[in-house]
């Protein structure tokens, strides 16, 4: 805003009066350290208390997220069941039979020594015989003793005969259950 000044005296004034006001204001030193005055910290208490809380929920989460775990395992076992099935039927069709006890999964991917075996499809049956879902083999037994021309299973978690849960055995005979 400008305003006209009538005369120089009211012009010195003027600056006079801006000069007192300035020397009015206190000086302000800036502080380059933080006042620790109004900071605060989290209490023992608060700390004890989120602790608890993610333990609860720990408690919670953890044993689903197994479970879940557990019966992908067991799921996929079954996936491999009915897949090792499929290549034994294409190997009965093309040769008459099943392949062995002696020879087991391994005729699915190796061509069998055995002269009867005339029909073997060159590259096999499958790509290669995997591992159960812990790790351990597939068992194959022809004849089946479950009322099946052959039992094709894994013995599950434990790999012993028998079990509950994910140590239970899993085979062509009750992938139902």
């Amino acid at each position: 805003m400008i305003r006209a000044l009538s005369s120089p005296s009211a012009t010195a004034a003027t600056l006079e009066a801006r000069a007192q006001h300035m020397n009015s204001i206190p000086d302000v030193q800036v502080s380059r350290v933080p006042s620790l005055r109004g900071a605060r910290g989290f209490t023992l208490i608060e700390i004890m208390v989120v602790v608890v809380i993610i333990g609860l929920l720990a408690a919670v989460i953890v044993p689903t997220v197994i479970s879940k775990v557990d019966e992908a395992r067991v799921s996929k076992a079954k996936q491999d069941i009915q897949a090792l099935e499929a290549a034994l039927l294409e190997f009965r069709l093309d040769n008459s039979k099943y392949p062995t006890t002696e020879q087991g999964l391994a005729a699915l991917t190796t061509q069998p020594t055995d002269p009867s075996i005339r029909h073997w499809r060159p590259g096999g049956y499958i790509q290669r015989i995997s591992k159960d879902p812990w790790g351990f083999d597939y068992h194959y037994e022809n004849p089946g003793t479950h009322n099946k021309d052959f039992d094709l299973y894994t013995l599950g978690a434990d790999d012993q005969p028998g079990g509950e849960g994910t140590n239970a055995d899993i085979g062509n005979w009750n992938m139902t259950d």
